[in-house]
């Protein structure tokens, strides 16, 4: 249970961190003003509270777990949001930073 919970965890960071910046770059990049910016920067600190809850109280490990999945989920926001089309290339390495991920985060460790 504790996966599932770590998990979920990123996935509601990951629409906070990356939805955030979206928004800051909407803002600023495609003028829609100060109101998206805004929550932008409102979201991306929902993401740095989100973080918090991770089980795991390592907060080098826990940021660089987070930095996989924002590899991927910029991918996938790019293409939801934007159209961006991904290669290969990009898909390959999404998957090897969610496979990092999973092993900063959920290894066996002895002595935590």
């Amino acid at each position: 249970m504790p996966i599932l919970r770590s998990a979920a965890l990123f996935v509601v960071a990951a629409v906070f961190e990356i939805g955030g910046a979206w928004l800051i770059w909407q803002g600023v990049r495609e003028h829609r003003g100060w109101l998206w910016m805004t929550g932008g920067v409102l979201a991306l600190g929902a993401y740095g509270f989100v973080a918090t809850f991770q089980p795991d109280a390592h907060f080098g490990r826990i940021l660089a777990a987070y930095g996989g999945i924002f590899v991927a989920g910029s991918l996938l926001w790019g293409a939801v949001a934007d159209g961006y089309r991904p290669d290969r290339w990009d898909v390959t390495g999404a998957l090897v930073c969610l496979a990092g991920m999973a092993v900063i985060m959920w290894a066996p460790r002895n002595g935590g």
